[in-house]
């Protein structure tokens, strides 16, 4: 089968990839590079399969330059965000908390976890470019107009988040206008959105159904791990954030709440 075929060359260029990743950590001293490295990775699989398979059908070709546009802006917004700020602060604790295991724990419980997940995460992908696509279907179209939606939601939302945070008038405050006044997350509602439009357009792939686990994986941790939970703790002691979390949707854009 194809599909096997891609991962087991996918899965140890992950695992070249991460390892690089950390040791290039260890030098600096910053596990926030693994945050930076993340949508490159997607970038990374996408194109390994791809060149690989050897199949350049409008459908590959589609899915891979939408990775790519999604996994370039993310590092380097992350990498803009992160520059001369130090290391993370989730990284800091893990470095005191976990004491003489911290480097190998943060190779496999950092680095080498997140390439694993990294791997489903882009299941739909994978499928994609494990068969040659030589014609469009429907689903290609709609996945396509589905994927815009989200990426603007997630550029601009994000865009507008950056913007305010640099104004220095708005420390303390919570950012209530633009996209964010009708959901809490915008931008990561926009990336939910992304990964499930990528996989309708598997669905016209062989065993495209399979590509499921992707968008599932990446909307439970995002909902439930370490996107929205860490957001909001973030910012729970705020003044206004109570009521803004009352009159606004979590996820889902809507008409905010009276």
């Amino acid at each position: 089968m194809e599909i096997l075929n891609s991962y087991l060359v996918a899965l140890p260029i992950i695992l070249v990839y991460v390892t690089i990743l950390f040791i290039i950590a260890v030098i600096i001293k910053d596990n926030s590079i693994a945050d930076i490295a993340w949508g490159s990775g997607f970038i990374v699989a996408s194109v390994s399969v791809l060149l690989y398979q050897g199949v350049f059908g409008p459908r590959n070709l589609l899915v891979t330059a939408l990775v790519m546009i999604w996994g370039s802006r993310l590092s380097i917004r992350i990498f803009r965000r992160n520059r001369g700020k130090g290391e993370d602060w989730r990284y800091k604790r893990w470095r005191e908390e976990w004491g003489s295991t911290f480097y190998p724990r943060s190779y496999l419980q950092v680095f080498v976890l997140q390439g694993l997940l990294l791997l489903v995460n882009v299941s739909p992908v994978i499928i994609i470019n494990s068969y040659l696509a030589q014609n469009w279907a429907w689903t290609d179209m709609l996945g396509l107009c589905l994927w815009l939606t989200g990426f603007y939601f997630e550029s601009v939302g994000d865009w507008q988040l950056d913007r305010f945070v640099r104004n220095e008038a708005n420390r303390g405050k919570i950012i209530q206008k633009g996209l964010w006044r009708y959901s809490r997350h915008p931008n990561y509602f926009g990336e939910i959105t992304m990964w499930w439009a990528i996989f309708i357009i598997a669905l016209g792939s062989p065993y495209g159904i399979f590509g499921v686990v992707g968008p599932i994986i990446i909307t439970f941790l995002i909902v439930f791990v370490s996107g929205i939970p860490l957001a909001e703790k973030a910012i729970e002691g705020i003044s206004g954030f109570k009521e803004y979390k009352r009159r606004t949707s979590v996820l889902i854009p809507m008409p905010p709440r009276k």
